[in-house]
């Protein structure tokens, strides 16, 4: 991962969690989830919940269905960005975040957008820093099974890969 540059803690307008805390980019304003807490590979970080439901994708959400784009409860997950190299996973049927590998403490908490979204509100050049870098990230059907495979998806992402 690219070494982040000096980061300030959110303000605490943002709900308190005991596994994660949200750092604010002073340099770029964009905001980033890190672990207070070690997690081991397939351990469950936290439950999470729908806090609203859209029948739309926006940046915000996760899709659960082919018109279900739900934004998370608890709120700060929503800081969790993107990576082509994921340490979590968001299971949409049974509403967990995973840890996909071994997560230190601090280490930034990053999930593979396409692993969730068939379709992006907004595609986005990708800036990892990863070797396995896909580049354009715009959701899962635009992504070829061979760039899947590796992958984590949710059933949701599955069905629409086999229903091609």
């Amino acid at each position: 991962m690219i070494p982040l540059p000096l980061v300030i803690p959110e303000t605490p307008k943002l709900a308190k969690t005991d596994f994660a805390k949200v750092f604010r980019n002073p340099a770029t304003g964009q905001h980033s989830l890190h672990a207070t807490v070690f997690f081991d590979e397939g351990e469950i970080i936290c439950s999470f919940s729908a806090k609203e439901t859209y029948t739309t994708p926006s940046y915000l959400t996760l899709q659960t269905g082919l018109n279900k784009h739900i934004t998370l409860e608890p709120e700060c997950l929503q800081y969790t960005n993107h990576s082509c190299e994921p340490n979590v996973f968001f299971d949409t049927e049974k509403m967990e975040l995973v840890a996909l590998r071994s997560i230190q403490p601090d280490d930034e908490m990053v999930f593979f957008y396409p692993s969730t979204e068939w379709q992006m509100a907004s595609p986005f050049t990708c800036n990892c820093g990863s070797v396995k870098c896909l580049g354009t990230i715009a959701g899962a059907a635009s992504l070829t099974e061979t760039q899947l495979v590796n992958y984590r998806l949710t059933r949701f992402i599955l069905l629409q890969i086999q229903n091609r």
